[in-house]
Protein backbone atom coordinates (compact mmCIF):
# COMPACT_ATOMS: atom_id res chain seq x y z
CA UNK A 1 0.00 0.00 0.00
CA UNK A 2 1.09 3.78 -0.60
CA UNK A 3 1.77 5.96 2.12
CA UNK A 4 1.01 9.57 2.01
CA UNK A 5 3.58 12.28 3.46
CA UNK A 6 0.40 12.99 6.19
CA UNK A 7 0.93 9.08 7.30
CA UNK A 8 4.38 8.86 7.14
CA UNK A 9 5.00 11.83 9.61
CA UNK A 10 2.46 10.49 11.90
CA UNK A 11 3.93 7.13 12.09
CA UNK A 12 7.62 8.71 12.60
CA UNK A 13 5.87 10.72 15.67
CA UNK A 14 4.62 7.97 16.60
CA UNK A 15 8.19 5.75 16.17
CA UNK A 16 10.53 8.29 18.66
CA UNK A 17 7.31 7.62 21.47
CA UNK A 18 8.00 3.73 20.86
CA UNK A 19 11.69 3.66 20.62
CA UNK A 20 11.70 5.58 23.85
CA UNK A 21 9.93 2.96 25.65
CA UNK A 22 11.77 0.07 24.24
CA UNK A 23 15.60 0.65 24.43
CA UNK A 24 17.66 -1.61 21.91
CA UNK A 25 14.09 -2.90 20.07
CA UNK A 26 14.39 -5.74 17.77
CA UNK A 27 14.24 -4.30 13.72
CA UNK A 28 11.54 -6.85 13.16
CA UNK A 29 9.31 -6.26 16.29
CA UNK A 30 9.47 -2.54 15.42
CA UNK A 31 8.26 -3.05 11.73
CA UNK A 32 5.85 -5.81 12.56
CA UNK A 33 4.20 -3.33 15.45
CA UNK A 34 4.20 -0.28 12.59
CA UNK A 35 2.81 -2.54 10.04
CA UNK A 36 5.18 -2.04 7.75
CA UNK A 37 8.41 -3.46 6.35
CA UNK A 38 11.92 -3.53 7.66
CA UNK A 39 13.17 -1.66 4.39
CA UNK A 40 10.67 0.76 5.02
CA UNK A 41 11.51 0.97 9.02
CA UNK A 42 15.18 1.85 7.80
CA UNK A 43 14.33 4.36 5.97
CA UNK A 44 12.48 5.88 8.74
CA UNK A 45 16.02 5.55 10.93
CA UNK A 46 17.59 7.00 8.21
CA UNK A 47 15.63 10.05 7.85
CA UNK A 48 15.21 10.66 12.83
CA UNK A 49 18.62 11.38 12.74
CA UNK A 50 17.99 14.52 10.79
CA UNK A 51 15.44 15.51 13.42
CA UNK A 52 15.46 17.38 16.72
CA UNK A 53 14.91 20.43 18.44
CA UNK A 54 17.15 22.50 16.56
CA UNK A 55 20.06 21.57 13.99
CA UNK A 56 22.55 21.88 16.53
CA UNK A 57 24.07 18.51 17.08
CA UNK A 58 23.81 17.68 20.48
CA UNK A 59 19.83 18.28 19.96
CA UNK A 60 19.47 15.71 17.10
CA UNK A 61 18.22 12.47 17.46
CA UNK A 62 21.27 10.12 18.06
CA UNK A 63 19.36 6.62 16.97
CA UNK A 64 21.19 4.22 15.10
CA UNK A 65 20.90 0.16 14.14
CA UNK A 66 23.18 -2.59 13.53
CA UNK A 67 20.66 -4.08 11.52
CA UNK A 68 19.14 -6.03 14.20
CA UNK A 69 18.37 -4.04 16.80
CA UNK A 70 17.76 -0.17 17.29
CA UNK A 71 19.30 2.15 20.06
CA UNK A 72 18.30 5.80 20.95
CA UNK A 73 21.71 7.58 22.71
CA UNK A 74 20.10 10.72 23.69
CA UNK A 75 16.43 10.49 24.96
CA UNK A 76 16.96 12.64 28.14
CA UNK A 77 19.10 15.12 26.22
CA UNK A 78 16.39 15.94 23.40
CA UNK A 79 13.20 15.50 25.96
CA UNK A 80 13.64 18.50 27.99
CA UNK A 81 10.86 20.94 27.72
CA UNK A 82 11.29 22.82 24.43
CA UNK A 83 11.38 26.92 24.82
CA UNK A 84 10.25 28.89 22.07
CA UNK A 85 12.21 32.12 21.26
CA UNK A 86 9.33 34.99 20.52
CA UNK A 87 10.13 34.79 16.19
CA UNK A 88 10.54 30.88 16.70
CA UNK A 89 6.89 31.18 18.36
CA UNK A 90 5.59 33.28 15.15
CA UNK A 91 7.11 31.13 12.94
CA UNK A 92 5.31 28.28 14.20
CA UNK A 93 2.13 30.10 14.63
CA UNK A 94 2.16 31.69 10.96
CA UNK A 95 2.59 27.58 9.64
CA UNK A 96 0.41 26.29 11.81
CA UNK A 97 -2.41 28.84 10.53
CA UNK A 98 -1.14 28.27 6.59
CA UNK A 99 -1.41 24.51 7.05
CA UNK A 100 -4.72 24.45 8.77
CA UNK A 101 -6.61 26.33 5.52
CA UNK A 102 -4.86 23.73 2.65
CA UNK A 103 -7.84 22.27 0.80
CA UNK A 104 -7.67 18.69 0.99
CA UNK A 105 -6.33 18.39 4.35
CA UNK A 106 -8.79 15.68 6.30
CA UNK A 107 -10.95 17.29 8.91
CA UNK A 108 -9.55 14.61 11.78
CA UNK A 109 -6.04 16.19 10.63
CA UNK A 110 -7.13 20.04 10.69
CA UNK A 111 -9.12 19.79 13.66
CA UNK A 112 -6.15 18.25 15.89
CA UNK A 113 -3.53 21.11 14.26
CA UNK A 114 -6.19 23.40 15.70
CA UNK A 115 -5.94 21.94 18.95
CA UNK A 116 -2.28 22.61 18.87
CA UNK A 117 -1.82 25.86 17.85
CA UNK A 118 -4.75 27.18 20.21
CA UNK A 119 -2.40 25.44 23.04
CA UNK A 120 0.37 27.48 21.74
CA UNK A 121 -1.04 30.59 21.48
CA UNK A 122 -2.18 30.47 25.08
CA UNK A 123 1.60 29.99 25.80
CA UNK A 124 2.61 32.51 23.41
CA UNK A 125 1.18 35.27 24.79
CA UNK A 126 1.67 38.65 23.47
CA UNK A 127 3.83 36.78 20.69
CA UNK A 128 0.33 35.05 19.67
CA UNK A 129 -1.38 38.55 19.13
CA UNK A 130 1.77 39.44 16.61
CA UNK A 131 1.68 36.50 14.71
CA UNK A 132 -2.29 37.08 14.12
CA UNK A 133 -1.56 39.53 11.61
CA UNK A 134 0.66 37.88 9.83
CA UNK A 135 -0.87 35.65 6.72
CA UNK A 136 1.00 32.70 4.33
CA UNK A 137 -0.81 32.06 1.00
CA UNK A 138 0.43 28.88 -0.44
CA UNK A 139 0.92 28.56 -4.15
CA UNK A 140 -1.18 26.67 -6.53
CA UNK A 141 1.65 23.31 -6.07
CA UNK A 142 0.20 23.69 -2.38
CA UNK A 143 -3.52 22.97 -3.16
CA UNK A 144 -2.39 20.14 -5.89
CA UNK A 145 -0.24 18.21 -3.17
CA UNK A 146 -3.07 18.27 -0.36
CA UNK A 147 -5.54 16.96 -3.40
CA UNK A 148 -3.14 14.41 -4.50
CA UNK A 149 -2.13 13.74 -0.51
CA UNK A 150 -5.91 13.10 0.11
CA UNK A 151 -7.14 10.72 -3.15
CA UNK A 152 -4.44 8.31 -1.99
CA UNK A 153 -5.37 8.45 1.53
CA UNK A 154 -8.76 7.84 0.04
CA UNK A 155 -8.19 6.02 -2.64
CA UNK A 156 -10.04 7.71 -4.93
CA UNK A 157 -9.16 8.19 -8.52
CA UNK A 158 -8.25 11.98 -9.78
CA UNK A 159 -9.30 13.89 -13.17
CA UNK A 160 -6.35 16.06 -14.59
CA UNK A 161 -5.71 18.80 -16.92
CA UNK A 162 -1.80 18.42 -17.16
CA UNK A 163 0.82 20.27 -19.28
CA UNK A 164 2.87 17.95 -21.71
CA UNK A 165 6.20 19.78 -22.12
CA UNK A 166 7.58 16.74 -24.60
CA UNK A 167 4.10 17.83 -27.12
CA UNK A 168 3.49 21.38 -25.56
CA UNK A 169 0.18 21.02 -24.54
CA UNK A 170 -2.53 20.75 -21.67
CA UNK A 171 -4.34 17.24 -21.83
CA UNK A 172 -6.69 15.70 -19.56
CA UNK A 173 -6.83 12.48 -18.63
CA UNK A 174 -7.82 10.05 -15.55
CA UNK A 175 -5.20 8.46 -12.98
CA UNK A 176 -5.53 6.18 -10.28
CA UNK A 177 -2.72 8.13 -7.52
CA UNK A 178 0.43 5.51 -6.13
CA UNK A 179 2.34 7.46 -4.20
CA UNK A 180 4.06 11.44 -3.66
CA UNK A 181 7.41 12.26 -4.03
CA UNK A 182 10.54 14.67 -4.79
CA UNK A 183 13.40 14.88 -6.40
CA UNK A 184 14.48 18.19 -6.67
CA UNK A 185 10.45 19.36 -7.62
CA UNK A 186 7.36 16.78 -6.24
CA UNK A 187 6.03 14.50 -8.21
CA UNK A 188 2.87 12.08 -8.36
CA UNK A 189 3.49 8.38 -9.60
CA UNK A 190 0.11 7.23 -10.69
CA UNK A 191 -1.51 4.62 -12.66
CA UNK A 192 -2.87 6.84 -15.78
CA UNK A 193 -6.15 5.29 -17.20
CA UNK A 194 -6.00 6.79 -20.84
CA UNK A 195 -2.50 5.36 -21.61
CA UNK A 196 -3.06 2.87 -19.24
CA UNK A 197 -0.08 2.82 -18.57
CA UNK A 198 2.14 3.68 -15.52
CA UNK A 199 3.20 7.68 -15.55
CA UNK A 200 5.07 10.06 -13.40
CA UNK A 201 3.36 14.19 -13.02
CA UNK A 202 5.01 16.77 -12.15
CA UNK A 203 2.70 19.12 -9.66
CA UNK A 204 3.74 22.27 -10.66
CA UNK A 205 2.56 21.44 -14.43
CA UNK A 206 -0.96 20.53 -13.29
CA UNK A 207 -3.18 23.04 -14.40
CA UNK A 208 -6.53 21.91 -12.90
CA UNK A 209 -7.37 18.72 -10.42
CA UNK A 210 -10.36 17.13 -9.47
CA UNK A 211 -11.21 13.96 -6.92
CA UNK A 212 -13.47 12.06 -8.45
CA UNK A 213 -15.92 9.46 -6.88
CA UNK A 214 -14.67 6.13 -8.57
CA UNK A 215 -11.97 4.21 -6.83
CA UNK A 216 -8.49 4.31 -7.34
CA UNK A 217 -7.33 0.49 -8.36
CA UNK A 218 -3.98 1.05 -9.65
CA UNK A 219 -2.49 -2.60 -10.68
CA UNK A 220 0.22 -4.00 -8.26
CA UNK A 221 3.41 -2.94 -9.96
CA UNK A 222 6.49 -2.44 -8.16
CA UNK A 223 7.56 1.08 -6.88
CA UNK A 224 10.72 2.07 -8.84
CA UNK A 225 13.88 2.82 -7.09
CA UNK A 226 14.74 6.50 -7.19
CA UNK A 227 17.99 6.55 -5.53
CA UNK A 228 20.03 6.93 -8.73
CA UNK A 229 17.67 10.06 -9.65
CA UNK A 230 13.94 10.59 -11.42
CA UNK A 231 15.64 9.61 -14.96
CA UNK A 232 16.80 6.21 -15.28
CA UNK A 233 17.02 5.28 -18.92
CA UNK A 234 16.97 1.81 -20.13
CA UNK A 235 19.19 -0.70 -22.11
CA UNK A 236 16.74 -0.75 -24.34
CA UNK A 237 15.50 2.91 -25.25
CA UNK A 238 16.89 4.78 -28.25
CA UNK A 239 19.84 6.32 -28.52
CA UNK A 240 20.51 9.87 -29.27
CA UNK A 241 23.59 11.90 -30.01
CA UNK A 242 23.95 15.57 -29.24
CA UNK A 243 26.80 17.75 -30.03
CA UNK A 244 27.04 21.14 -27.56
CA UNK A 245 29.94 23.70 -27.63
CA UNK A 246 31.44 25.21 -24.69
CA UNK A 247 28.54 26.68 -22.97
CA UNK A 248 26.10 23.65 -24.08
CA UNK A 249 28.50 21.32 -21.78
CA UNK A 250 25.86 21.42 -18.62
CA UNK A 251 24.15 18.97 -20.26
CA UNK A 252 26.39 16.55 -19.40
CA UNK A 253 25.63 17.11 -16.19
CA UNK A 254 22.12 17.38 -16.03
CA UNK A 255 21.13 14.90 -18.55
CA UNK A 256 22.04 10.95 -17.69
CA UNK A 257 24.17 9.53 -20.47
CA UNK A 258 26.39 6.77 -21.80
CA UNK A 259 29.47 9.01 -22.99
CA UNK A 260 30.44 12.12 -23.25
CA UNK A 261 33.53 12.63 -25.95
CA UNK A 262 35.39 16.13 -25.90
CA UNK A 263 35.39 17.92 -29.25
CA UNK A 264 38.20 19.81 -30.74
CA UNK A 265 35.96 23.45 -30.18
CA UNK A 266 35.69 22.65 -26.36
CA UNK A 267 32.40 21.36 -26.84
CA UNK A 268 31.16 17.98 -26.09
CA UNK A 269 29.48 14.32 -28.27
CA UNK A 270 26.96 13.53 -25.74
CA UNK A 271 25.41 10.00 -26.58
CA UNK A 272 22.48 9.40 -24.26
CA UNK A 273 19.12 7.21 -24.37
CA UNK A 274 15.77 7.94 -23.86
CA UNK A 275 12.27 6.58 -23.89
CA UNK A 276 11.13 9.77 -25.74
CA UNK A 277 13.64 11.25 -27.82
CA UNK A 278 10.73 13.81 -29.40
CA UNK A 279 11.18 15.14 -25.81
CA UNK A 280 14.87 15.98 -26.42
CA UNK A 281 13.49 18.57 -29.12
CA UNK A 282 13.20 21.41 -26.49
CA UNK A 283 16.44 21.21 -25.30
CA UNK A 284 17.41 21.60 -28.99
CA UNK A 285 15.51 24.50 -28.83
CA UNK A 286 17.62 25.50 -25.85
CA UNK A 287 20.68 25.22 -26.90
CA UNK A 288 20.18 26.97 -30.17
CA UNK A 289 23.78 27.91 -31.27
CA UNK A 290 25.27 26.33 -28.11
CA UNK A 291 23.56 22.91 -29.85
CA UNK A 292 22.57 20.48 -32.13
CA UNK A 293 20.76 16.93 -32.48
CA UNK A 294 22.96 14.60 -34.65
CA UNK A 295 21.23 11.52 -34.42
CA UNK A 296 18.85 9.77 -35.18
CA UNK A 297 18.10 11.73 -38.59
CA UNK A 298 14.84 12.33 -38.06
CA UNK A 299 14.86 13.57 -34.43
CA UNK A 300 17.92 16.04 -36.25
CA UNK A 301 15.71 16.85 -38.93
CA UNK A 302 12.30 17.61 -37.03
CA UNK A 303 14.25 19.86 -34.18
CA UNK A 304 15.61 22.04 -37.08
CA UNK A 305 11.55 22.31 -38.23
CA UNK A 306 10.82 23.13 -35.01
CA UNK A 307 13.68 26.23 -34.73
CA UNK A 308 12.49 27.24 -38.04
CA UNK A 309 8.63 27.61 -37.20
CA UNK A 310 9.84 29.50 -33.77
CA UNK A 311 12.12 31.69 -35.54
CA UNK A 312 8.92 32.53 -38.32
CA UNK A 313 7.04 33.38 -35.85
CA UNK A 314 9.58 36.81 -34.77
CA UNK A 315 9.16 37.88 -38.99
CA UNK A 316 12.45 38.01 -40.51
CA UNK A 317 15.68 39.74 -38.65
CA UNK A 318 18.38 40.61 -40.55
CA UNK A 319 21.82 39.66 -40.31
CA UNK A 320 19.94 36.10 -38.89
CA UNK A 321 21.13 32.77 -39.77
CA UNK A 322 18.64 30.83 -41.71
CA UNK A 323 19.12 27.61 -39.82
CA UNK A 324 20.32 27.94 -36.11
CA UNK A 325 19.97 23.64 -35.25
CA UNK A 326 21.80 22.86 -38.68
Amino acid sequence: MATNAIDQTRRMLSLVTYLRERPGAHVDDVARAFGITQDELISDLDVLPMCGTSFRGGDLLDIDTDGERIWWHNPDDVASPLRLAADEATALLVAARAVSTLPGLREGDRQALLRATAKLEAAAGEVAGASSRLSVTFESEGGVFADVDRAISERRRLWLRYYSPARDELTEREVDPIRLFAVGHTYMEAWCRTSEARRTFRLDRVAEIKLLDEPSEPPQIELRDLSEGLVQPAAEDPEVVVEVGPGGRWVAEYYPHDSAEELPDGGLRVTLRTPDPTSLRRLALRLGRDGRIVSPAGLAVSAREAAREALAAYGPVEGRSPDPVA
